[in-house]
């Protein structure tokens, strides 16, 4: 079966647009959460991921805060402006489908799903060794996908000297999956590994490979679209360099 894995897409769907053409035919989707924050197209996004098939799809700490279910003020300035417009914009219908969505941990097959990590699953970042071996603990499956951290990577576990590597994961460089691993497909809509092209994954479950992929798309349009509705400066200049 061979899987889309997405996370982060936070509300741009130009970047959504371009992973889903890019990736082509799939038999199933997993999405790690947070469709919106950030970004200007917050019911254009979720309108296209609820029209995805064989979608599975985590909520993510943005999806929470929109729904109502977390304080504002537990994000920083920035992104708590982009939530305020994101709860004045968004549809009753999106927001049901966003509330529908689980915030544990989903097990599919040999995989792990979370958002932010098995341990965590809406706030955690996995953004080091030590913080990805004290969730190898928290998961009973091969292998775990997780985002939050909009960063392209793979830790892994040497259960022979119970230590963990990091190693940032080359575009279209497919890697043969061994237990046990924590992978990270990047980020549709925001990336942080100072690549500015929408990340994205392909799951292999029968050959139990893993694709990392990124593909360019219209940044500058989705700037305009930041700027002309009123949204912090931060997260348009950002898109262009992935920081």
């Amino acid at each position: 079966m061979r899987v889309l894995v997405i996370s982060d897409i936070h509300a741009n769907y130009t970047a959504l647009e371009a992973v889903l053409k890019d990736a082509g035919q799939v038999d199933e989707t997993w999405c790690l959460g947070d469709l919106v924050g950030y970004g200007p197209d917050p019911n254009a996004v979720v309108e296209e991921m609820r029209d995805v098939k064989n979608l599975t799809c985590m909520l993510g700490n943005h999806d929470v805060a929109i729904t109502g279910r977390m304080p504002l003020e537990t994000f920083n300035g920035d992104a708590r402006r982009s939530l305020i417009y994101h709860e004045k914009v968004i549809s009753a219908s999106n927001l049901d489908f966003l509330r529908s969505l689980p915030a544990k941990t989903k097990v599919c097959g040999e995989a792990t799903l979370a958002h932010g990590s098995p341990r965590d699953p809406l706030w955690e970042y996995i953004l080091n060794t030590l913080t990805a071996r004290l969730n190898f603990d928290s998961f009973d499956t091969p292998w775990c996908f997780v985002g939050h951290s909009h960063i392209q990577c793979m830790f892994a576990l040497n259960d022979k000297n119970d230590r963990v590597t990091l190693e940032q994961n080359k575009a279209d460089h497919t890697v043969s999956l061994h237990p046990k691993l924590i992978l990270n497909p990047g980020s549709v809509g925001q990336p942080r590994d100072r690549d500015p092209r929408a990340a994205y994954a392909i799951y292999d479950t029968e050959a139990r490979t893993w694709t990392p992929r990124r593909v360019t798309y219209n940044v500058a349009e989705v700037q305009e679209r930041i700027r002309a509705a009123g949204l912090p400066e931060k997260h348009a200049a950002r898109l262009a360099e992935g920081w």
